[in-house]
Formats: C-alpha cells, structure tokens, sequence
C-alpha cells in the first residue's frame, strides 16, 4: 500500500458526491444526535482529521476510513472535504477499512463480533492473528466471535434495550434458544443487572433439570429434563461452527418424541 503523492501528510479536497462507503464498512448504524454533534463541530471547527481514500476510478473514490466525518460534513453542507489518498487494491482497502473501524471503542457489540467474524472468513486468517492485528488477546476475540451464536432477533432485543456485552455471554450459558428467550425477556422486564441477571439464568438452568416427583414417590422424566440433553447437543453443535466446521442441526417435534438430525461435512472430519 502506498501513499499516491510524494508525501503521506499530502492533503487532498475531493468533493463529497465523487466519494462512496465502503461496502465492507462494519457499522451499519450511525447515531442521529451523535452525527448532528459531529457536524456542528465541524461547521464551527472544520474536519480536523482527513478523511482516507483510494482512486477506484477517474472521477469516484472510495472511503477507507472516515465514514461518519463524511456524513457530518454533508450534513453541514460542505461541498469538498480533506483525504489523504491512498493506493491499495480491493483486499487492502476491505481489510484496512474493517481493521479501521474494529479498532474503534464505539461500534455495537454485535457490529463488532460480525466485523471480526468477516475479517476471519473473507481473508483466511486465524483468530490469534486476528488478535494480533487488532491488539487483542486471542480469548477476547474468541468471546466476542461466541455471541454471534446468540440469533438475530436476540441481538436485536439486547441492542434494543442497552444491555451489555456481559449481558449476552451470560445468557450464552443457555443452550435452548426458547428457555434463552424466557431469561431475556424476563431480564428486559425486569431491567435486571448483571449479577442479577447471572442469578436468574442460574435458576433457570437449575429449574429445567430438576426431575419432578410423581403420585407414589417415583421420580417422572419431564420435559424440563430434556432440555438439558438439547442443550448439550447445541452446545456441540455451537463449539463445531466456532472451529470452522459448518455443522448444522435440525429438530422435528413429533408429538411423542423429539428428532434431532446433525449434519457434518465429510471434508471437516478428515
């Protein structure tokens, strides 16, 4: 990668309009009052860091770094802002815009764990070299990689309500998706902290496999029994997809029994 002109502190004006995102840019969410902040500041200061660009034609660049200065200062109206243009290819640009971003300390948790999960899978790297490109320890980035397994609609309820990163790995003890759903909402509810929320979580799991009495002192298998055999397949089936093996698990409740089908690509057992 090298700087296009003669010296790296050369600043360029390009006008906003022949200047994209970039496609692989992690945050997906810009904050409305953080923006109009921004945007005041750059009326009454100018933008005090240049934007990073690349040429990817005679008349567009693409943003390497600096999405939401670009956003504020259209929004303030100015028609041109400073870059520092930089010469790299489609991988380099992809690569650097998403380091660019990971290391920031505001993106989402899950903008975040989805951005690290794209830098491992697009570029073929390994979680400790991952690590080491961002300045984190190899269990930091392997503990956030672990919440991508919470679902979609999950991730959004813990944004949703501002819960945090420890919010969400405690509820990853919870293997059934429907008993993790149940601790969630009640967490939300209930507007429980961490602790508290470790507690019931604790409960729960404790309530679903405790065997219930029957009539004549014999114990009777129930369905919160089960649970906990569902919770251990998915817990395998979680730790496979983590090892880069695309297992995938199916049920089928047949009224009387439960099927459960695990798919595991030959080429990943060799």
């Amino acid at each position: 990668m090298n700087f296009l002109s003669r010296s790296e502190s050369k600043i360029f004006d390009i006008p906003t309009i022949k200047i994209r995102p970039n496609k692989t840019q992690p945050r997906k969410i810009f904050d409305d009052d953080k923006l109009r902040d921004l945007s005041r500041s750059i009326e009454e200061n100018g933008i005090l860091q240049p934007l990073t660009v690349r040429k990817v034609s005679q008349s567009e660049y693409e943003i390497i770094a600096g999405e939401r200065r670009l956003r504020a200062a259209v929004m303030a109206g100015m028609a041109r802002v400073p870059c520092i243009i930089v010469k790299c290819n489609d991988r380099e640009s992809a690569m650097l815009a998403l380091l660019e971003n990971l290391q920031r300390c505001d993106l989402g948790l899950f903008e975040e764990a989805r951005g690290i999960s794209r830098l491992i899978r697009r570029y073929g790297i390994t979680q400790e070299q991952a690590a080491k490109k961002l300045g984190k320890s190899q269990s930091t980035i392997a503990n956030k990689l672990r919440l991508l397994n919470l679902s979609y609609d999950e991730q959004d309820w813990i944004v949703q309500a501002g819960l945090s990163e420890r919010h969400a790995r405690a509820l990853l003890k919870i293997y059934d998706q429907e008993l993790r759903k149940e601790a969630l909402s009640k967490i939300i509810a209930q507007n429980l902290n961490v602790s508290q929320s470790e507690e019931l979580i604790e409960r729960l799991l404790y309530n679903s496999s405790v065997p219930e009495k029957a009539e004549k002192g014999t114990q009777k298998i129930v369905i919160k029994d089960i649970r906990v055999f569902i919770n251990t397949i998915n817990k395998a089936v979680s730790t496979m997809k983590l090892a880069g093996i695309d297992a995938v698990c199916k049920h089928k409740d047949s009224g009387d029994y439960i099927e459960y089908t695990v798919k595991i690509p030959k080429a990943t057992t060799n």
